[in-house]
């Protein structure tokens, strides 16, 4: 029972500060596409790990990043008015690069796949 609650305490987080991000934060250093791709709540819900992914290239996604860091306290405060728990949680923004990992593997394999077509020819 405890490990749905938590599942959708996650979601909630997730989508909550998904939206505070897109229409909320009025930062001019938040250029870049930003995505919540997942959001861990501890189970005495003191703190939330907000995994973010920055879509943009080198400054900007550093400038981004950093911008989102500094509003965490902001982001707590919308999240507390918006979703009702006992405790609001501590925001702890991290960076995720999974979805560009990913993409460099795609990437890799299909070079593979060119290389394997071209010695077969």
């Amino acid at each position: 029972m405890t490990n749905y609650r938590s599942g959708r305490i996650n979601e909630e987080m997730k989508k909550e500060i998904s939206n505070i991000i897109r229409s909320d934060i009025k930062d001019p250093r938040v250029t870049a596409m930003v995505s919540v791709t997942k959001v861990d709540v501890t189970k005495d819900q003191k703190y939330a790990k907000v995994y973010v992914s920055v879509y943009g290239e080198g400054k900007s996604k550093e400038d981004t990043f950093e911008a989102l860091r500094n509003s965490a306290g902001f982001i707590r405060r919308e999240v507390g008015h918006r979703v009702k728990l006992r405790n609001t949680p501590e925001i702890i923004i991290e960076q995720d690069n999974t979805i560009e990992y990913g993409m460099h593997i795609d990437k890799i394999l299909q070079e593979i796949k060119e290389n394997k077509k071209n010695d077969n020819e």
